[in-house]
């Protein structure tokens, strides 16, 4: 995506943990709780990757995409699909994604990373074509009288 930006990678946490497992200084136990939400969320939100469980070896994860922005309102902390971010993206000015891989079989679940989306991280030009866009569709919306205009102006 254009406006990805800040982004933070947990494998080096990820690869610490797994290590304390197969240690067996960490139980499967400790690192398999995934809640109900977000195993529901991985079914109907996630995203499915080629990647197997690190615990279990029997069923592929998925990564659920969590967001959080002041513009989001109510709809802050909600599981989003990945097609609905570069939407989101283009809308709002800012907003931070957390995307989370659980195995669904054995309840396994690690944050992969974070990063912020947005149109502040358009530069100048692309903004301002954001805008347009985004102003043509608006009218465009309400009924075509934006046309209307643009053909009284000339």
């Amino acid at each position: 995506m254009r406006t990805q930006r800040q982004v933070v990678d947990y494998s080096l946490q990820k690869r610490a943990v797994l290590r304390g497992v197969l240690s067996g200084r960490v139980g499967t136990y400790e690192v398999c709780d995934a809640s109900p939400y977000l195993k529901n969320a991985a079914r109907f939100h996630g995203e499915p990757t080629e990647k197997l469980c690190p615990i279990c070896r029997r069923e592929n994860l998925t990564h659920v995409h969590y967001i959080y922005g002041d513009e989001l309102k109510q709809s802050a902390g909600q599981a989003r699909t990945l097609a609905e971010l570069p939407v989101l993206a283009m809308t709002l000015s800012e907003f931070q994604v957390f995307v989370v891989e659980v195995c669904r079989a054995c309840d396994w679940n690690h944050l992969v990373e974070q990063y912020l989306l947005g149109r502040d991280g358009l530069v100048g030009d692309e903004q301002d074509a954001v805008g347009e866009r985004l102003a043509e569709a608006a009218g465009g919306a309400s009924g075509g009288s934006g046309r209307r205009r643009r053909g009284a102006q000339r």
